[in-house]
């Protein structure tokens, strides 16, 4: 891998940390999103380790496919507008891999590794936004249904 190895283990520390927070606090998609994308993240991660230097980028854009029709089936069956905008993402990071793999350029830290790091951030993002809509959703939830319940023990009283 081109990037230095503590960028790898920085990378995959962020995977875990997102599944583990849509994992605990996020609802169906937060989760099944979370753990497409840590698998994603894992199975790059061993490609790259386990593969020959001519199969990776290959094995990127499996990946990076395999990523993006996850997205697009939890958007739309979830109508999510995260999901939409991390399914956006990954089809920046599948033409991003599939840009360098037509060339054959060399992965470069100025253009791709920027473009790499960036775009797998936002996805992170997308999904760490989800499971806090989620969690406000479940609170907004609560409360309306406290507020419901004192107003008919209220009205019981009178």
């Amino acid at each position: 891998m081109f990037q230095p190895i503590f960028f790898v283990y920085a990378g995959l520390v962020v995977l875990i940390a997102t599944f583990a927070f849509a994992m605990w606090k996020g609802e169906a998609p937060e989760r099944i999103g979370g753990s497409l994308n840590l698998a994603a993240g894992l199975f790059v991660v061993a490609a790259d380790r386990f593969l020959s230097p001519d199969l990776v980028p290959i094995a990127q854009l499996v990946v990076d496919a395999a990523l993006a029709m996850g997205f697009l089936f939890l958007a739309v069956r979830f109508a999510s507008l995260w999901l939409g905008v991390a399914l956006l993402l990954q089809a920046v990071q599948f033409s991003l891999h599939a840009y360098y793999l037509v060339t054959e350029a060399q992965h470069d830290w100025r253009f791709y590794g920027r473009i790499n790091n960036i775009d797998t951030t936002g996805i992170n993002l997308m999904i760490i936004t989800g499971t806090v809509l989620a969690m406000r959703r479940r609170i907004q939830a609560r409360r309306q249904e406290l507020a419901r319940a004192q107003a008919q023990a209220a009205a019981a009283d009178a």
